[in-house]
């Protein structure tokens, strides 16, 4: 007979015991908060992945991974006295009620929204809302902390770099530090390229790769503007440079030609052959991303 389906509760009496001293796993105990940082991060894109994949019937297993994380991290904190995994969930409940007052309009998990669909509800209001919020929060932190002062304070530095650089140029934008239209933002991108190869030609590397920086932050900047995320785009051109170019490998073996010593002209030619017959991935839905 089938255990039955485990639940929440299971899960964290699981992690208590993976962690105890005496009965535990050795390599659970010996965790702690930095060690298992990298971890996140890469079930993390796990779970992009997967769904960038459509890969449903793998969704659940890397959710759960993602979901392992946080429980880890709330029992580092019990172990410590400092909080505990009921405790993100009532900060996470409350939290959502708050930005959600067209939702929830007396701020109580009990109380609906009356006489006015999901689809009626105005988009931009919603966003705009949303948005004074998160700023009335960072500026309750920045009360407590004489050094918070930047409308970029939270902008987490683990990001992938692209990501931060998208984050960053958004919250400068919303305070006015922006081009008008992406028309200035392609001037920036030709002007950062311009500087880009002005130091090439003095060949000073040094400040040619900063000078890469700043073209990719300002292609970012355009990535943001037509309101696409550049991390999806540039996981998206990965995946067309790996179809293509295992085309290539592929051809090139039928031919019988080892990869090394094809040469440029051949690897160009069925490259080109992989570009012609090569079918676009569709793009999945794009929702509004939260801010």
């Amino acid at each position: 007979m089938n255990d039955p389906r485990h639940d929440l509760d299971h899960l964290l009496e699981l992690m208590a015991v993976l962690r105890d001293p005496a009965q535990g796993c050795p390599w659970d105990v010996k965790q702690d908060w930095d060690s298992i940082v990298p971890h996140t991060l890469e079930e993390a894109y796990e779970v992009a992945d997967a769904i960038e994949r459509r890969a449903w019937d793998e969704l659940p297993g890397e959710l759960g991974d993602l979901l392992f994380q946080v429980v880890y991290y709330s029992q580092f904190a019990a172990e410590e006295g400092r909080f505990d995994f009921h405790d993100v969930v009532h900060v996470l409940t409350d939290k959502m009620l708050n930005r959600h007052p067209h939702v929830f309009p007396d701020g109580t998990l009990a109380s609906r929204r009356e006489g006015v669909s999901a689809a009626e509800v105005e988009t931009q209001q919603v966003h705009s809302r949303w948005e004074s919020l998160k700023a009335e929060e960072r500026a309750e932190r920045a009360r407590g902390d004489a050094e918070a002062h930047s409308v970029l304070d939270d902008v987490p530095r683990t990001l992938p770099a692209l990501s931060r650089a998208a984050k960053l140029s958004k919250r400068a934008a919303r305070v006015g530090f922006d081009w008008p239209d992406t028309q200035g933002v392609l001037a920036k991108i030709r002007e950062e390229l311009d500087e880009v190869e002005q130091a090439l030609a003095e060949n000073d590397r040094d400040h040619a790769a900063e000078e890469v920086g700043d073209l990719l932050f300002a292609v970012t900047n355009l990535a943001r503007a037509l309101k696409a995320d550049p991390e999806k785009c540039l996981r998206n051109t990965n995946a067309k440079f790996e179809r293509r170019f295992r085309h290539v490998e592929a051809a090139l073996a039928v031919e019988d030609v080892p990869l090394r010593e094809a040469g440029l002209e051949a690897m160009e030619r069925h490259w080109q052959a992989a570009k012609r017959h090569d079918v676009p991935l569709k793009e999945s839905p794009q929702g509004e991303t939260r801010p």
